[in-house]
């Protein structure tokens, strides 16, 4: 279906707000995906907070032109789904890990801020730990050293309730 232009500024527009928050961009051809399998892989990126969008891609190179992301315009050939994510890792995670299972889809390109990268780089990306998780190792980090102080103050008791049962063990024993 074609778009008029009225509508071709407001998808330039709407990709450029979600490019203006973005972290990276993972570019893949769907060139003979089923129906089913592009509504899963919207359904996981939904669940993972990624912008999943088919875009013609002279709306997309329009899209980036001025971003940061502007450099991924010469990887922008074929039919193409476009992942934009917030988090730098989110969107490679999600199409790589989509494309183990369905080989139909090809990852082309990926860029972070001011880098491009090619689909190992994609692949790349995709296994490093997300946000989330590296925040979670540093809290649990940071805690550590508190969870020790605190099970070496409660040692201080333990041992003295070990040793009084201990003594009355050894007096019960030569009472009886």
């Amino acid at each position: 279906m074609a778009l008029n232009r009225q509508e071709k500024a407001a998808v330039i527009e709407e990709i450029t707000s979600q490019l203006a928050s973005a972290q990276s961009v993972v570019v893949a051809e769907y060139r003979g995906l089923s129906v089913e399998s592009v509504t899963q892989l919207r359904k996981d990126a939904r669940a993972a907070g990624v912008y999943l969008r088919v875009l013609k891609n002279t709306l997309a190179k329009r899209a980036i032109a001025g971003t940061a992301f502007e450099a991924l315009s010469g990887n922008m050939v074929g039919p193409l789904i476009y992942g934009i994510s917030a988090d730098p890792v989110a969107a490679a995670k999600v199409l790589v890990n989509f494309a183990k299972t369905n080989d139909k889809l090809i990852l082309t390109a990926g860029a972070l801020p001011g880098q491009v990268m090619g689909a190992d780089g994609v692949k790349a990306l995709a296994t490093m730990p997300s946000r989330d998780e590296l925040l979670s190792k540093l809290l649990g980090t940071m805690q550590a050293p508190i969870a020790t102080f605190v099970r070496t103050l409660n040692e201080v008791p333990t041992k003295f309730v070990r040793g009084v049962a201990a003594v009355r063990d050894q007096k019960e024993s030569q009472a009886a």
